[in-house]
């Protein structure tokens, strides 16, 4: 069947036409979350993840010429949202185990270290932890927290500095 029938016809709630469109779009999009995310499993819940949202708004697409446009940009706004989300958890992780060793072993920060850091704020901390404790460097941090690279260079300077002047 003609894309541009299905498409009307998914448009106006035909499961069928929408389960056939799906069919001839699965596996570009499917390539396309893969080399996107760089594993299986996160792709094809990615892939799940569009599927679900297409099939909810589909009434809304105006132009059936645009299917593809569409349903691609709905996938790379779903790529997207999966990739902060993990970098969100790996940054938690990240810090979390870093405040746990540096809790767990006294020489890696003194007691006058560890106060002149709760004197920050929390993303002011993990900044400073990332950095001097992990050695992670300002563009690998602005990955990590989403803040671009010069503002946590500012923001490392600036906090080091208050946490020298709490320390005189």
């Amino acid at each position: 069947m003609d894309e541009k029938i299905l498409v009307q016809r998914a448009v106006t709630g035909d499961k069928e036409a929408f389960a056939g469109l799906y069919t001839r779009y699965k596996d570009s999009l499917y390539r396309y979350a893969y080399f996107k995310l760089g594993n299986e499993p996160d792709a094809q819940d990615a892939l799940n993840d569009c599927i679900v949202a297409a099939y909810q708004s589909i009434g809304t697409l105006r132009n059936e010429k645009l299917f593809s446009a569409w349903i691609f940009r709905i996938l790379y706004r779903c790529c997207c949202a999966y990739v902060k989300t993990q970098i969100e958890q790996n940054t938690r992780a990240d810090i979390s185990s870093l405040e746990r060793i540096a809790a767990e072993d006294p020489r890696l920060l003194s007691v006058e270290v560890r106060e002149a850091l709760s004197q920050l704020d929390p993303v002011d901390r993990d900044i400073v932890l990332l950095s001097t404790v992990a050695g992670y460097n300002s563009r690998e941090i602005a990955t990590l927290i989403g803040i671009k690279a010069s503002t946590i260079r500012s923001r490392l300077s600036r906090s080091l500095k208050k946490m020298r002047t709490f320390l005189e």
